[in-house]
């Protein structure tokens, strides 16, 4: 009789540990689905980023070009005027 009730006992323990290792199983499972979700998200965005960088790198170039080009034309100027008051 006393071994029934051991048994039961152990049987019940072993029982608790299955669920609560299952429990942590689906925990780790739903973790992992967030993690993948927000790695998916980041990954969007990053693509998102990396083409507004792009975007702002042309325009910066071609704003240096610009600067570039009235600069050179600037100092044309400034110095066929320094030449002509001499």
């Amino acid at each position: 009789m006393l071994l029934t009730y051991t048994l039961i006992c152990l049987s019940l323990a072993l029982l608790g540990i299955a669920g609560l290792q299952f429990t942590y199983l689906f925990y780790l499972d739903r973790v992992d689905k967030e993690r993948k979700k927000l790695i998916h998200q980041l990954e969007i965005e990053c693509r998102r980023l990396s083409a507004r960088l792009a975007d702002a790198e042309a325009h910066v170039a071609e704003q240096d070009l610009l600067l570039n080009k009235l600069l050179i034309e600037t100092n044309d100027e400034m110095w066929a005027d320094i030449i002509e008051e001499r």
